[in-house]
């Protein structure tokens, strides 16, 4: 292997309205937490199983930062691409402390809101990708489409389905 790759793609609930700080010369940072969950039946009981993990996300990235402040709300479902940090900090007592964090910033994040007409808080734009919920890159704009065709970005999928598949 040539290298490494930290990567975090998550899928999930935003569980409160994210928190928007500024630094000291005012560029935003916001925070949010988003649970993912996992079902299953349990084999002796036969009874359904739920297990929900909490994960800690930070957006340093200005653009997706205006994206979170303005439409990302309680409830949110949210598509994010990220890469994991983890930070050593001191408590009360003096004791180190680490926190693993999902950190989108750079050009490897992706913030992409799922929800429809404003369920949950997301927004969805009206658009010529057949409903597609919007996908911001870097930026916190939508990727622009080229000469009248539907437009094509990381997270959309791809409506053309010519393959031969054989299934």
């Amino acid at each position: 292997m040539a290298g490494s790759v930290n990567k975090v793609i998550l899928i999930g609930n935003v569980g409160a309205d994210p928190e928007i700080r500024r630094t000291q010369d005012g560029r935003p940072i916001a925070n949010l937490r988003i649970a993912t969950s996992e079902t299953w039946r349990d084999r002796n009981s036969g009874e359904r199983r739920e297990k929900t993990e909490w994960h800690n996300v930070v957006v340093f990235n200005e653009g997706l930062c205006k994206v979170v402040e303005q439409y990302v709300k309680k409830g949110a479902k949210l598509y994010i691409e990220g890469a994991l940090q983890t930070r050593k900090w001191q408590d009360q007592t003096g004791n180190d402390r680490y926190t693993t964090e999902v950190v989108l910033q750079g050009f490897n994040s992706t913030l992409t809101m799922l929800d429809g007409r404003g369920e949950g808080g997301g927004e969805r734009r009206g658009g010529g990708d057949f409903g597609a919920a919007p996908n911001y890159d870097d930026y916190g704009s939508r990727p622009a489409s080229g000469g009248g065709g539907s437009s094509r970005s990381s997270g959309s999928l791809s409506r053309d389905m010519d393959d031969d598949i054989p299934f």
